[in-house]
């Protein structure tokens, strides 16, 4: 899975897609290009899922936009709910600790002190879950589907799944070392975006592909062709 996902970018007429993403991803912070950065990456899934060996084109910009702005939607929800949800039990225990008081205060306090360590556990799941969420809505093309659980769950309880949210551990790793080399120089800066580009293609490959061999890549859905909110 690793190798075939770390060629994944490079086949076809890589270089015009290389181009096309870097240059999307050097003026994200401009946000709009972020939704069809996004949208690429859910067509990567698709295809992976349908069995695609090569990755699609940058086409269709409308849909892609259209595509990219539900996977955002999709990625905030799994985000923000969960780190809410979690802010408001640790901060709600340190504050009814204060007014309170005395022991049972206390305890309530360090009970909601305690729970911050689970912050980063928190944020490990919320970054395990996300792709097959994404993943099933490549398939189905509809915005419920990031959101169904019974569709999701037997993927993300999967080996196979498991092995492609490591793997791009240590695809980031690799990246973050080179893009540690490029910023030394002005030149070398300016690659990045392009670098970064070509991992999250591999990486979202390699999510597609953990995809299809649990749910198997004969899918019947529509993939986000059209795209329903």
């Amino acid at each position: 899975m690793l190798e075939d996902g770390l060629s994944y970018p490079a086949r076809g007429d890589w270089i015009g897609r290389i181009l096309i993403g870097g240059v999307l991803g050097f003026f994200s912070f401009l946000v709009v290009p972020v939704f069809f950065l996004l949208g690429y990456f859910v067509r990567v899934l698709e295809t992976s899922i349908e069995g695609v060996d090569e990755p699609p084109a940058f086409d269709e910009w409308g849909e892609l936009f259209v595509t990219g702005l539900v996977a955002f939607v999709i990625t905030f929800a799994y985000s923000i709910v969960p780190v809410v949800v979690y802010s408001v039990v640790v901060f709600g225990l340190i504050g009814a600790g204060g007014a309170i008081g005395g022991d049972g205060g206390g305890l309530l306090a360090g009970l909601g002190l305690l729970s911050m360590l689970a912050f980063l556990p928190l944020l490990l799941l919320i970054y395990y879950v996300v792709p097959a969420a994404l993943a099933n809505y490549a398939r189905r093309g509809t915005l419920g589907a990031g959101f169904d659980v019974d569709a999701i769950k037997p993927v993300v309880l999967s080996v196979d799944y498991l092995i492609a949210v490591l793997l791009p551990l240590v695809v980031a790793f690799v990246v973050w070392i080179v893009v540690g080399i490029l910023f030394a120089t002005i030149v070398g800066a300016l690659l990045v975006p392009f670098v970064q580009f070509y991992a999250q293609v591999a990486i979202f490959r390699m999510f597609g592909l953990a995809f299809a061999e649990v749910q198997g890549s004969e899918s019947t859905g529509t993939g986000p062709a059209a795209p329903s909110v």
